[in-house]
């Protein structure tokens, strides 16, 4: 039951964090690209990386703190089914290339930030 909250509790704050980053949209616009879900798959990528990256070197985050913010924050923040809702809709739309070009960046900077948090960890 602890273990439920705590990954609750986490991922209410990334989807509230989630929401007010999407509303990115509203104001950047790139190839029609929803830039809100990208930044926050790949700062939570970036994120993630970093957390895994310092855990694996050192216990300085418990694993409670490693729940919350691996599962539950991270988890609440970054979004796969939007990905894939948008992905469809500028399909819909007839932007192939856009689709593209998208879930490219997405799969290549989101990789690019895991590895980056990651060896970034190195530095503590």
């Amino acid at each position: 039951m602890k273990q439920l909250l705590i990954v609750g509790f986490g991922g209410s704050i990334g989807s509230i964090a989630r929401f007010l980053v999407s509303k990115l949209n509203v104001h950047w616009h790139f190839f029609s690209i929803p830039m809100g879900t990208l930044t926050v798959n790949v700062l939570g990528s970036l994120i993630i990386g970093f957390i895994a990256g310092v855990s694996a070197k050192s216990e300085i985050i418990s694993p409670s703190l490693r729940l919350f913010l691996m599962v539950g924050v991270c988890g609440g923040f970054t979004t796969f089914s939007s990905f894939t809702n948008e992905n469809l809709t500028l399909m819909q739309n007839g932007q192939f290339a856009t689709v593209l070009l998208y879930t490219g960046l997405s799969i290549f900077l989101g990789f690019f930030a895991v590895y980056l948090g990651y060896i970034t960890s190195n530095l503590l």
